[in-house]
């Protein structure tokens, strides 16, 4: 069964809120950023397709390369599992984008099921898929799903930020931010908010589209 979900920007300063209260520094970052975005998306195909056409491009090219999968209507399973791979890659696609691409598509995902599904097994169902890893199902299932207690800890500018605001000697490791972020719990894709957020402001870079 699906926990608590964030709907609302009044969802978000809840959670803020609680963390605020928490812990002293949660509450100077929140001084310094302001009340945090909502950050909700759809889910389904697309969504997650998209996640995988912005790995490792900057945001600009991942929104040229999906307007032009677009235009030639490869944005649904239908239109993936349709398009060749020399108009997959006129449209930007690196092959191994393509077969992550043609994964998905072929996966047979219960999109509106996994708005049901806990936490934990939104994750597992989604990473089973070639090209989908830890950080994408995190991402997706904050975002596209609104799923109030989940980290993304592979995220680099997450450990950068919390290295910043708790003063780490050195930015964490994977498995030892989600350890701290269990602390967060049951806000912790709040806390991803204001540590992206508190990233912005402290360097002047976004954290993630």
């Amino acid at each position: 069964m699906a926990g608590r979900i964030i709907e609302t920007p009044d969802d978000v300063a809840e959670g803020a809120a609680y963390l605020a209260a928490l812990d002293p520094r949660f509450s100077h970052a929140l001084e310094l950023t302001g009340p945090l975005p909502l950050r909700r998306r759809e889910d389904g195909f697309a969504t997650l397709f998209s996640a995988i056409v912005s790995q490792q491009v900057s945001t600009a090219s991942a929104a040229a390369i999906w307007d032009r999968l677009v235009a030639i209507e490869a944005h649904t399973p239908e239109g993936v599992e349709a398009a060749t791979d020399e108009a997959l890659r006129a449209a930007g696609l690196s092959r191994q984008k393509i077969a992550y691409g043609r994964a998905i598509a072929a996966a047979g995902l219960d999109f509106a099921a996994l708005r049901a599904m806990p936490d934990a097994d939104v994750v597992a169902e989604l990473v089973r898929i070639k090209g989908i890893g830890l950080w994408t199902a995190e991402i997706y299932a904050m975002f596209s799903l609104g799923r109030a207690d989940v980290f993304a800890p592979g995220d680099l500018a997450l450990q950068e930020a919390a290295a910043r605001l708790f003063e780490l000697p050195a930015r964490p490791k994977e498995k030892e931010l989600r350890a701290l972020a269990e602390g967060w719990s049951p806000w912790r894709s709040v806390a991803a908010r204001l540590l992206w957020a508190y990233y912005r402001v402290s360097v002047g870079r976004e954290g993630v589209r």
